[in-house]
């Protein structure tokens, strides 16, 4: 295998990884102390960093097609596992602020990314801390996209406080909820009322990821309720739709996954490459990547999906 993987390399060689886990950080209002996965090149240097959250009940150890993918061609992922899949329960005085908790996880493995370099063998001093992207499945797409711009709608219809962090230079959200209000369901006004993003302050770069067949149980809408992040920022200025896609996207939380109702090889390889392309542009490492994928999407035959652009 080739060694030339890292951020200036420029090609699609890939490496060996080594991934390990927990690396714990601190998190002293939390309750709890953090937990994460690393998942990095075992070679290369200038690595750029993803941090990846992950869905409702999903942990540091799902997501394993796109976080490999990611790692064997130059990328360091992180993955916490947030508090709600630890089995938080409903009259933990956390759970209302849980959102909120989830954000801070983020924002806390970008305070102590010395602390992980210091904990995976090999890692210290290859990082690139200037390269660094968000990304997240789902609920963490939403927990995300707060790090890109998003802000959290508060009872009383008004966006809350900005939780931005100008760290981040570029974003990926797979099957981001939209908008709140009359657009919840009943079940997601009693359980998620969070779930209310306004994305007029969502200006970081941003990839949206949506299935045309993800019927979410949380809106009363359709499909395209996971396009609203699109349509209604600035800084998600791409969309890939994946035909015949629901939840799971084909299987990134992994092959054996009992979640996933869509499974499709094909269409995970679509998402790890085409979020690759992207990540490699917006982050500087390569301004040919996004663009060539776009046309050859675009000049497929029987496309899995389209990309749009604006």
């Amino acid at each position: 295998m080739s060694d030339t993987t890292s951020a200036d390399g420029g090609n699609d060689s890939t490496t060996p990884v080594i991934s390990v886990r927990p690396i714990t950080l601190a998190a002293p209002d939390r309750g709890q102390d953090l937990q994460v996965r690393v998942t990095a090149p075992t070679t290369g240097h200038n690595l750029p960093v993803v941090v990846f959250s992950g869905g409702m009940a999903a942990t540091m150890d799902d997501y394993a097609p796109l976080v490999g993918f990611w790692a064997a061609r130059g990328f360091v992922v992180v993955q916490p596992t947030h508090l709600d899949s630890l089995g938080l329960l409903p009259d933990d005085p956390r759970t209302p602020l849980i959102w909120r908790i989830r954000t801070d996880d983020l924002t806390g493995i970008l305070d102590q990314l010395g602390t992980i370099e210091a904990g995976v063998p090999g890692l210290a001093g290859r990082i690139d801390h200037d390269r660094i992207a968000v990304a997240g499945h789902s609920w963490g797409a939403q927990t995300a996209s707060t790090l890109a711009g998003a802000r959290v709608v508060d009872a009383d219809g008004i966006p809350g406080e900005s939780m931005s962090d100008s760290r981040v230079k570029a974003a990926v959200l797979l099957c981001l909820p939209g908008t709140g209000g009359a657009d919840l369901s009943p079940l997601a006004v009693q359980y998620f009322p969070f779930m209310s993003p306004d994305f007029a302050e969502l200006k970081t770069p941003s990839l949206i990821v949506a299935g045309d067949h993800d019927q979410s149980p949380l809106t009363v809408r359709g499909p395209d309720w996971f396009t609203d992040g699109y349509r209604l920022s600035s800084g998600a200025t791409d969309l890939l739709t994946l035909f015949g896609a629901e939840h799971v996207l084909g299987g990134i939380l992994g092959s054996n996954d009992t979640r996933t109702t869509d499974e499709s090889p094909e269409r995970v390889a679509v998402v790890q490459h085409v979020t690759l392309a992207y990540l490699r542009t917006a982050l500087g490492l390569d301004n040919d990547a996004w663009p060539t994928a776009r046309r050859s999407l675009a000049a497929a035959v029987d496309a899995l999906g389209r990309i749009d652009s604006k």
